[in-house]
């Protein structure tokens, strides 16, 4: 049990590849804000994680106010915040060709082919969709791009292996090919994470940095795991093997805000996504996220999202049917 993982067994993750490319020597291309391509393939309130995997070959990425990024074979480069990007191979200078993203997905070519015939560069790039108020713990600790090599490590390298194989096998007629790409999609985003984790120093605070602190690690897992439990900083203190007082200075420290604050923008977030996805009645959605009564329920997410969670229902699916009485889904059922 760990908080990472029950963070994402909460989010529905959608996957496409924009294309699978291979460049040779001179090329650039630039990619839009995430806002953009999200408007391009119909994604509504999702955000939109781009990803680069490299799988032969090297190029410089660039984003506005940084210093330029070498990637090569093996790398694979996210970016969390959806930032529009450059990407060129070595020694490449001047305009570059906005990516048309709405017409690689009409389009779909098996490979996407540029470039002026020199050295060669194959990447895959692709996004996963997904809700920004689950997600937003997650989100909040990562930086605006993130590199990772996934080569000469023995968990990864089947990550690796598996998706350049699966992108293969999506271009051609087997069926169940862009299923199984999807998912590995996710395999290869949820590594290179996990990579993420394994490399931070031991200064940095933040949401996954709290998760290698045993103590701030173990009482993250526990509200995950149990959301709608009635949760105090002692019984977490117990569970998590500390006293009340170095619990809460160690969570304050890393996450930035005391366990029971955590706990009830958490429940919150959780309440949206139901709200959003499921038909459960508001009484049914308070029970799933620790609240007694629809009443108490609704006052803590009014001062959460500045709305009633009817109004905020409504504004987010207006399409719905005004009657949600009588299903019986729970939680764990919309994933």
């Amino acid at each position: 049990m760990d908080a990472l993982s029950e963070v994402l067994k909460v989010l529905r993750f959608n996957s496409a590849i924009f294309f699978n490319a291979r460049f040779t020597a001179p090329w650039c291309l630039a990619s839009p804000q995430a806002d953009a391509v999200a408007r391009q393939v119909h994604a509504g309130s999702e955000r939109l994680l781009f990803y680069h995997f490299f799988a032969e070959g090297s190029c410089t990425v660039q984003l506005a106010d940084m210093a330029p990024l070498h990637v090569q074979a093996g790398d694979i480069i996210l970016f969390p915040h959806g930032d529009a990007h450059a990407m060129a191979s070595s020694g490449v200078d001047g305009p570059r060709p906005l990516l048309d993203l709405q017409g690689l997905l009409r389009h779909r070519p098996d490979v996407l082919q540029l470039g002026g015939g020199g050295e060669p560069t194959h990447i895959i790039c692709g996004y996963l969709s997904f809700d920004p108020i689950l997600c937003r713990p997650v989100l909040a600790a990562l930086p605006r791009v993130l590199t990772v090599g996934l080569r000469g490590h023995e968990k990864a390298d089947w990550v690796e292996r598996s998706f350049v194989y699966a992108v293969a096998e999506a271009a051609g007629t087997e069926p169940g090919g862009e299923g199984v790409l999807a998912k590995l999609s996710e395999v290869l985003v949820v590594e290179t994470l996990r990579r993420y984790m394994s490399q931070m120093s031991e200064g940095q605070t933040g949401w996954l940095a709290g998760l290698r602190d045993r103590v701030v690690g173990r009482c993250l897992a526990l509200m995950h795991e149990k959301p709608a439990h009635p949760w105090t900083l002692e019984t977490l203190a117990r569970e998590a093997g500390a006293s009340r007082s170095v619990l809460a200075e160690k969570f304050t420290h890393y996450v930035g805000q005391s366990p029971i604050q955590y706990l009830a923008k958490w429940r919150m977030a959780l309440a949206s996504n139901l709200l959003r996805r499921s038909a459960l009645s508001m009484m049914q959605i308070a029970l799933e996220v620790g609240y007694e009564t629809d009443a108490a329920f609704s006052r803590a997410f009014r001062r959460e999202f500045g709305m009633p969670p009817a109004s905020w229902r409504r504004r987010h699916d207006p399409e719905r049917p005004p009657d949600f009485k009588g299903a019986k889904r729970s939680m764990r059922s919309t994933h």
